[in-house]
């Protein structure tokens, strides 16, 4: 039975991290947008559970960070343990976690996957944003006119859904802009497209994982735990409310059915994988206090998908398009990474404020990752099997842990070169890479003297940011270069007003390296001051405790100053030298991508 024909500008297939930080990205955006899911509720107990410091920072810049730090664990130190002279284990060294020396937030949170979806689910309510549950896609079509697929306003895409609860299956058919295949590492999505997956389908490294509530004396109770021992390799994470998961490396016998050779894991329980814990962990104890909390098995397998999109109107992100082993919890991660890219593109295109061309910096930067994070998974994932025993003695598999703290955290992430991402002036922010998010500091406002992390100026409202380092106003030479810089910005065929479309794509503020003592907010062009917030001072707050060594930190001149463009996913878009003459480049950069504003 047909329930009803919709159109709607975005459908999102797949209501897990990737699809609800899609819907509620667009949904913020004021972008209409419908979200499926074939489950009958969100995650209710383990699956994905860690998020490092780069996502921390991204779900503050939607004002979610706070609930994630109050809801979840933390993980500021990893030990490490080897096979002891006598039998057992015994720990070799402990070291920082996960250590990024420009993260805000030095640590990795762990809260089970389905409380990180709640969290979003419960963001989308104020605007009138649900998941319908159960609902699952039968078809698939899109329209390949070259006319309807270059229109945003068109709909070539059409999707047949099938609503299980209802007493007949009804059916809904969806025209749609765009749509998000969010739906899974089996996603329907990717291989009703056609798109492939390339990469190991598995190795023949099989994992049991168990989250219980411990009765142990293991002294790293509460953290990261690495461990090789002559009954086998584990990794251990402390999880919220005393929570413990186990990741056990078993063998074939454990799991694999003789007769057909698959993984089979009616075989296992989470006693097994318990109870090969208990050896691993010898000479130290370990038993579940009350029922197990949540438990699988699976085999270790990297893949990445060949493309991200057909004809940039069907995209897929997050396990629908990589795949890998959770050693280093990354998935969770790089899945809502992904559509925090794509969402602040799909607005500007169904805006009408960029080309269509916006969309391809879509897979260009985030495959480019996908593929770096597979080939480092899959030697990280080595470390904890068969001869990487060896390694963990003479110290290698802590020397990649701690090489690699700022590629697992995701704060070293530099996009390259592109439409959105032009490096041509460097220089002017030796210390800001262009393509890279926009570093963690405190300056002070200008107005009221209050300590302000930069990060907190740039919150994920689809709008870029254009930030003025402006140097010492009490220099005369510099203040007149204020005035004239602002001039320029006022002028009719400036990029502020050529791109500026209904005042929503631009957020002018300034950082000023003049002392708090002799400034005010005031003293600065208006252009500079829409609000009495947007002036900041690269100088330290009343109590001496923070603020200050900004520009040394950017890498900018004070006497020279800069324009830094931040893209609304927080990356470094451009940078220009903070002169009237640079203001043409900066037009070019935007319009590159950008269509005027209508006169």
């Amino acid at each position: 039975m047909l329930l009803k024909e919709t159109k709607v500008d975005v459908l999102v297939i797949g209501a897990g991290p990737a699809g609800l930080m899609c819907a509620n990205a667009l949904s913020r955006a004021g972008i209409p947008v419908k979200i499926v899911d074939k489950r009958l509720h969100s995650v209710l107990a383990g699956q994905a559970d860690g998020i490092h410091a780069r996502t921390l920072e991204i779900l503050q810049s939607y004002g979610l960070a706070e609930r994630v730090l109050r809801e979840s664990a933390q993980m500021h130190r990893a030990a490490f343990y080897e096979p002891g002279e006598h039998g057992g284990i015994k720990r070799q060294r402990r070291e920082g976690a996960f250590m990024s020396r420009s993260a805000r937030y030095p640590f990795v949170c762990t809260r089970h996957q389905g409380a990180i979806e709640e969290i979003f689910l419960d963001a989308m309510k104020p605007n009138g944003l649900a998941v319908d549950r159960p609902v699952i896609p039968t078809s698939l079509e899109i329209f390949e006119d070259a006319a309807l697929l270059e229109d945003p306003c068109a709909y070539p895409v059409k999707v047949v859904l099938k609503h299980l609860s209802s007493p007949e299956n009804d059916t809904e058919v969806v025209h749609a802009k765009f749509v998000i295949g969010a739906d899974g590492a089996h996603s329907w999505v990717r291989k009703t497209v056609g798109i492939s997956m390339e990469g190991d389908h598995g190795s023949d490294h099989i994992w049991g994982v168990v989250d219980i509530l411990p009765d142990t004396d293991y002294p790293d109770l509460r953290n990261f735990s690495m461990i090789q021992s002559n009954a086998g390799s584990a990794l251990l994470v402390p999880r919220e409310n005393d929570l413990f998961r186990l990741y056990i490396e078993l063998s074939d016998a454990d799991v694999i059915d003789p007769h057909t050779g698959r993984l089979d894991k009616d075989r296992a329980s989470p006693q097994t994988i318990i109870e090969m814990a208990q050896k691993v962990l010898e000479p130290y104890h370990i038993e579940a206090i009350g029922e197990i909390n949540w438990w699988t098995i699976y085999i270790v397998g990297q893949r990445v998908a060949n493309k991200y999109s057909v004809h940039d109107r069907v995209f897929i992100a997050g396990d629908a398009c990589h795949t890998h082993s959770p050693k280093a919890g990354q998935g969770m991660n790089a899945s809502m990474s992904d559509t925090h890219n794509l969402a602040w593109k799909l607005a500007y295109v169904l805006r009408g404020w960029s080309k269509m061309s916006l969309l391809k910096t879509y897979e260009s930067e985030r495959r480019k990752f996908a593929v770096d994070l597979i080939n480092f998974d899959r030697e990280w994932a080595a470390m904890f099997t068969g001869s990487a025993r060896e390694a963990v003695s003479d110290g290698k598999m802590q020397e990649m842990f701690k090489k690699n703290g700022e590629f697992m955290s995701g704060t070293e992430l530099c996009y390259e070169p592109s439409a959105i991402v032009d490096t041509q002036y460097q220089a002017y922010a030796s210390q800001l890479l262009v393509g890279a998010r926009m570093p963690p500091h405190v300056f002070i406002g200008a107005a009221d003297a209050r300590p302000v992390n930069i990060q907190d100026m740039l919150p994920a409202d689809t709008r870029f940011k254009v930030l003025a380092f402006v140097g010492d106003c009490t220099n005369a030479t510099i203040a007149e270069r204020v005035r004239d810089v602002a001039e320029g910005l006022e002028a009719p065929g400036s990029f502020l007003k050529r791109y500026s479309h209904d005042k929503g794509v631009f957020d002018v503020m300034c950082v000023s390296a003049t002392k708090k003592d002799v400034v005010d907010h005031t003293d600065f062009p208006k252009i500079f001051r829409s609000h009495w917030s947007k002036v900041l001072l690269d100088d330290t707050d009343m109590p001496g405790r923070s603020g200050g060594g900004g520009f040394v930190r950017y890498g900018i001149d004070p006497g020279l100053g800069a324009i830094v463009i931040v893209r609304p996913d927080g990356h470094v878009g451009f940078i220009s030298p903070f002169d009237r003459s640079a203001l043409e480049a900066v037009g070019v950069y935007f319009g590159s991508f950008m269509r005027p504003a209508a006169v």
